[in-house]
């Protein structure tokens, strides 16, 4: 009996020396691996298409290509069209609430890490991003998010199939809540409020519960 295959990781910075000393600390996670490396944007964009990575750790600024364009890049819908499952993104910054961060997550990224971080919160963050969820407290994702969106008073056409319920639940994710804080707001099992999740993403045409912070920025829905 095999267990699960292991998260597959690529790194992206223009540093060797940090390239090589981040495979190591990968390298030495049971169910974690680093399939590839780039030393800019363009070399990463090529990347995600070829090896097909679980993760992407992404560094913002890089010669030829930043990580933001490289971003926005990896997440264009026609390419994003050909992959047989989703990657995630983690923005790698020396600076706390980077605008340039805020930018790579509008565009798809599941957050960012200090370049300082420890070993156990790397691993930590390649896992928690792998399973769909963000790797910031939603107090500073919500500060990044600020001030990026003029002020939208239509709702979205898609906003408005949301059921009464599914509201509920799009209101606590937008804040942060996790699956179990939002079952005991919204009196429902995890499994439940999981299955509100999906259906409010496949309404949404959104990826992930980053994504839904990010809607709930960009239309005025956040409050």
């Amino acid at each position: 009996m095999t267990g699960p295959e292991p998260i597959r990781v690529l790194l992206v910075d223009d540093q060797e020396l940090f390239r090589e000393g981040v495979r190591v600390i990968i390298d030495a996670q049971e169910g974690m691996e680093v399939v590839g490396a780039a030393a800019d944007g363009l070399e990463a964009v090529r990347l995600v298409d070829e090896l097909a990575p679980d993760v992407v750790l992404m560094d913002i600024r890089m010669p030829e290509m930043d990580g933001v364009e490289a971003t926005r890049q990896i997440f264009l819908p026609d390419r994003a069209a050909r992959r047989e499952a989703p990657v995630r993104v983690v923005v790698l910054t020396t600076f706390n609430l980077d605008d340039r961060a805020a930018t790579a997550i509008r565009y798809g990224a599941s957050g960012f890490l200090l370049k300082d971080t420890t070993p156990v919160m790397l691993r930590d963050a390649i896992r928690t991003v792998h399973a769909g969820n963000a790797v910031l407290a939603p107090t500073d994702l919500s500060t990044l998010l600020e001030g990026q969106f003029r002020s939208q008073t239509a709702t979205p056409p898609a906003y408005l199939t949301l059921t009464d319920k599914e509201r509920e639940v799009f209101a606590a994710v937008a804040k942060g809540l996790s699956n179990t804080e939002i079952a005991g707001l919204v009196f429902a099992s995890e499994s439940t409020v999981k299955t509100h999740v999906g259906a409010i993403l496949r309404k949404l045409g959104l990826r992930d519960r980053v994504q839904i912070v990010v809607f709930a920025h960009e239309h005025g829905l956040a409050g």
